[in-house]
């Protein structure tokens, strides 16, 4: 697989991780078979820079957010843009009716396809894999695997904006705006600029770089980078606030009005009702 696709893996450990222990948050049977011995691998590497903290919140935070809105909006389309090595279709409570679309490079799919080939497919819900390049048009081939621009879709971005230089996070946001239904709910993650720029993540920037997997892109203010993308936050959580610590954050949270430090942000939004969106 590409390098940037490995840190899937990394992330499916540290599920692993989370799943292992008593008072776990979430239960994922199945990451530890998809993270494979480069996850762990990785896990080890990138040690020290609050990663499985962050993991496993960030997990919690769109479990929970993405049962809610199938649920309680009763959307049927559920779209992970860089999928990785996520197994909420298996994991997750779906309700009937449900498909689930995961985008991906063709290799990182194919050789989850192979990892998770024994695993009994649920019933009542579907699973489609779409392998695209997500820095190039992608909506042609969703749109092929039987997604509907016509019909409210929940898009969930997990892990993937900072990977990204700012034009490709601005136009891939502003796509899912204009590609998605009234109704149509996102979800994702973003890091701050000073995250990238902090003396003490440096060790840890610089083996992702090393890696072939650096950190690009960062935001001090991501509810004007959704809005100025087309979508009206219904909230933004930092890891540690409210609704966003699960008793998992080890670590203060600083004010918004504080500068220069290193922030993650958890967000959920929705499409404006009051235009009409691209077919």
């Amino acid at each position: 697989m590409e390098a940037v696709s490995r840190t899937a893996q990394w992330t499916a450990a540290a599920r692993a991780l989370e799943t292992d222990r008593e008072d776990r948050l979430f239960a994922d049977p199945y990451a530890r078979t998809v993270a494979d011995t480069i996850g762990f691998e990785l896990l080890e590497r990138y040690a020290g820079a609050g990663t499985v903290p962050f993991l496993a919140i960030r997990t919690t935070y769109l479990d929970r957010q993405i049962v809610r809105t199938v649920q309680e909006h009763g959307i049927r389309q559920v779209v992970f843009l860089a999928a990785g090595m996520d197994t909420r279709f298996y994991r997750l409570p779906w309700p009937d009716g449900v498909t689930v679309y995961e985008l991906d490079r063709p290799a990182l799919l194919e050789a989850k396809a192979e990892m998770l080939a024994g695993e009994p497919r649920p019933a009542g819900r579907d699973r489609v894999a779409v392998p695209v390049d997500l820095t190039q048009d992608w909506t042609g081939s969703l749109k092929e695997a039987g997604w509907r621009s016509d019909e409210p879709v929940l898009w969930v971005v997990e892990g993937l904006l900072f990977f990204l230089p700012e034009h490709a996070v601005r136009n891939l946001i502003s796509t899912l705006a204009g590609h998605s239904a009234p109704g149509s709910v996102l979800l994702g993650d973003v890091i701050s600029k000073s995250a990238l720029e902090n003396p003490l993540s440096r060790p840890f920037l610089k083996s992702l770089e090393e890696d072939g997997n650096p950190w690009l892109f960062g935001t001090e203010t991501p509810e004007e980078l959704l809005a100025e993308c087309g979508w009206d936050v219904r909230e933004v959580r930092q890891p540690g606030e409210d609704g966003a610590d699960f008793g998992r954050w080890p670590y203060p949270v600083p004010a918004r009005s504080v500068p220069r430090v290193p922030r993650s942000f958890l967000f959920t939004c929705d499409l404006p009702t009051t235009e009409v969106r691209a077919a």
